[in-house]
């Protein structure tokens, strides 16, 4: 599986562990940036994360801001992408199983790296159930 993650100013240090504990992992993981926390506009870098996923290039996208929030809805603004914004494991497990989301969306002023990195590991673990899901799912792609 390749994923690649960003974030803004906000985000950059949740980032930086969480990129950090999948390449111990051995996860293939991009780092889409920022290289520093000097202030910077999330849209600039949630876009064209998002665009590599809905392309394919990548199969999951990581997003990090202050609260989340502006990262995920801008990468909703993206055909083919379902971005969860997520601050707990139950959502992590839920957005997969349920949505088949293909981003995540976190705020590093609302969750530490601890609960960070086990939300990660839930929802690039878990599975899509599909079946009665499916039709949900493919009403939203409408």
């Amino acid at each position: 599986m390749k994923v690649i993650i960003a974030s803004d100013h906000g985000g950059f240090n949740l980032k930086n562990s969480i990129v950090q504990k999948l390449q111990d992992t051995g996860v293939d993981i991009t780092d889409f940036g920022p290289d520093s926390n000097d202030s910077v506009d999330y849209p600039d870098f949630a876009r064209p994360v998002a665009e590599k996923v809905a392309s394919g290039e990548y199969d999951r996208g990581i997003l990090i801001c202050g609260t989340g929030i502006g990262m995920s809805i801008t990468a909703n603004k993206v055909r083919n992408i379902r971005c969860a914004l997520v601050h707990d494991t139950f959502s992590a497990k839920a957005t997969r199983a349920h949505n088949d989301s293909n981003m995540l969306a976190m705020g590093e002023r609302v969750i530490g790296p601890g609960l960070a990195d086990d939300i990660v590991d839930i929802w690039l673990n878990t599975e899509y159930e599909g079946g009665r899901h499916e039709r949900r799912v493919c009403k939203i792609e409408e």
